[in-house]
Order: C-alpha cells, then sequence, then structure tokens
C-alpha cells in the first residue's frame, strides 16, 4: 500500500471539502479550489479527515494513490495559507516593473521581457529587484515563478540574473591570467 497514500489529509478549522463522485472541491478562507480525479480512486471525507482509497493494486492505481492524496493536501494548505515564491533579481541595471497584470522585467536585452499574470496569481514587486508571487494553487504558483526566473537563470561566474530566495548558487571561478 502506498505510504503517502494511505494517510488521511486532517482537515484544519475554516476549511470545508467536499467529494461527489470523480469531483473534489475544497473551500476556504482564502478562495476555492476544484479538481477532478481518477476513476479508480475513492475520495471520502470521515471524521474531520480525507481519506483516498484505491480500487485494485495495479502500478497505475498504486501511483494514483498516493498523487491523488498529495493534491488534495495541497488543495487545503493553498485555501488555508496559500503559497507563496520569492525571485530576487541581481545585476547592474535587471529590476522588474508592474502595470496592472503585466510584469515587466528589464534583464540587459535590447527590449524588456514581459510576462502576463495568470488569474488566480497575485505579484508583487518590492525595491524593483524582489518579485513574490503568492495564490492558493500550488502547481500555478509554482509555473508562475518558474517562467519568470527562465527568462534569465542566475549564471555561476557573477550571480547574475533571477534566482529563488532559497537558491544557492554554486560560483566559478572566471579565467586566469598565466
Amino acid at each position: 500500500m502506498s505510504r503517502i497514500g494511505k494517510q488521511p489529509v486532517a482537515i484544519p478549522a475554516g476549511v470545508t471539502v467536499t467529494a461527489n463522485g470523480l469531483e473534489v472541491s475544497v473551500k476556504g478562507k482564502l478562495g476555492e479550489l476544484k479538481r477532478t480525479f481518477h476513476d479508480g480512486i475513492t475520495v471520502e471525507v470521515k471524521d474531520g479527515n480525507v481519506v483516498v482509497t484505491r480500487r485494485d493494486d495495479t502500478r497505475e492505481m498504486k501511483s494514483l494513490h498516493g498523487l491523488t492524496r498529495a493534491l488534495i493536501q495541497n488543495m487545503v494548505i493553498g485555501v488555508s495559507s496559500g503559497y507563496h515564491k520569492e525571485l530576487i533579481i541581481e545585476g547592474t541595471g535587471f529590476k522588474a516593473a508592474l502595470s496592472g497584470k503585466v510584469l515587466s522585467l528589464t534583464l540587459g536585452f535590447a527590449s524588456p521581457k514581459t510576462y502576463k499574470i495568470p488569474d488566480g496569481i497575485t505579484i508583487t514587486v518590492e525595491k524593483d529587484v524582489t518579485i513574490k508571487v503568492d495564490g492558493i494553487d500550488k502547481e500555478l504558483v509554482g509555473e508562475a515563478a518558474a517562467r519568470i526566473r527562465d527568462y534569465y537563470p542566475a549564471e555561476p561566474y557573477k550571480g547574475k540574473g533571477i534566482r529563488y530566495s532559497d537558491e544557492k548558487i554554486r560560483r566559478k571561478v572566471g579565467k586566469k591570467v598565466a
């Protein structure tokens, strides 16, 4: 049996989980998330916990069992406390600016790179070099942060570029003159 899948997901105060057949809906103080799961997986709400069971012991069902439980836990955490990622821009003249639903990044290219902010995501820019990505959907927050970082990932020689706040850039030594 899946070690992750067999653990129940605790439902915190202020969060309601409803399971209608294949669709699971989680509602909390920050919003509501819905997701449809595979038909071989059964989701039940019992005694303030969400219990995930599988139809049989095939390889596919075993893998979907743990995945479904993890996705439901991410939904519960998202609607109760939310998710956030922080990006830091390093480099001379590198900066970010926010105008409406568009993030503009000046990264040393001929023209600034723009990123259209998707629905469900909130982006704030502090001191032109710190970008905070917030939302209730873990997948969406991670995807938005990764796409922004992908415009100019931090390079190992000078450390210029966009990096996560908890990311350590392994620095390399440059050319040595004989």
